[in-house]
């Protein structure tokens, strides 16, 4: 075993742990951080397997902007993760099914007869001018045209919905208005000193004994 497929095995493990703690975490910081876990380890792999142009995008793009910004947006929103809880058990059976049969898919490809992952063997050495980027352009913008399309429409829905989180209504907003703050006089209106009896606030009990004092004194003073 050479030190390339250790290292292939310690890094697929790491991914396999941090994708696991990304969807089971109780804090969505927490999830945040372990999904930036999961990208530097694939960009790694992606490093070992001689694409380097994807590992270096996958950090700048994903963990160095996307995944920030997401940070940033989760702590500013205030999320209540209590509420966000109270529907998971309602979902869960809809979400098992759904793994079952991604995992089932995943099984079939794998045991199908015209899958062989034989074929593809071990890594070859490529030449020194190879530039895996003009063959990734080449196959992006040929064979796979309509995924990558997709994929844009995605990553623009998702802009939309940050965008509609962050401007939703909040609760007893506090908000100035400057016109109103500019129409203060600064003599008049701010502060008013008004004078007033000192009102004590007397209880019950003490008010009928103080009322049966000053009764039982009337009437001696009437003896």
């Amino acid at each position: 075993m050479t030190f390339s497929l250790i290292l292939f095995y310690v890094l697929a493990a790491i991914i396999l742990f941090g994708a696991l703690q990304t969807v089971t975490a109780k804090n969505p910081v927490h999830a945040a951080l372990y999904l930036v876990l999961t990208f530097c380890t694939s960009a790694m792999m992606w490093l070992l397997m001689q694409a380097e142009f994807l590992g270096i995008t996958l950090v700048v793009v994903y963990v160095g902007a996307v995944m920030v910004l997401f940070l940033f947006v989760v702590m500013m929103l205030n999320v209540d993760i209590e509420e966000m809880r109270a529907g998971f058990w309602r979902h869960a059976p809809v979400a098992g099914v759904v793994g079952v049969l991604m995992a089932v898919a995943l099984i079939m490809i794998l045991i199908a007869p015209d899958t062989n992952l034989a074929a593809f063997g071990p890594m070859k050495d490529v030449p020194a001018d190879y530039s895996n980027v003009r063959d990734l352009g080449s196959q992006i913008y040929t064979t796979y045209l309509l995924p990558f399309e997709l994929a844009a429409v995605l990553l623009v829905l998702g802009m939309v919905a940050a965008i509609a989180l962050v401007h939703r209504k909040t609760v007893n907003p506090k908000r100035m208005d400057p016109a109103e703050q500019v129409k203060v006089d600064a003599n008049r209106g701010r502060l008013r000193m008004v004078k007033m009896e000192a009102v004590v606030q007397v209880p019950q009990a003490a008010a009928e004994e103080v009322s049966g004092s000053h009764a039982e004194t009337k009437e001696e003073g009437k003896a």
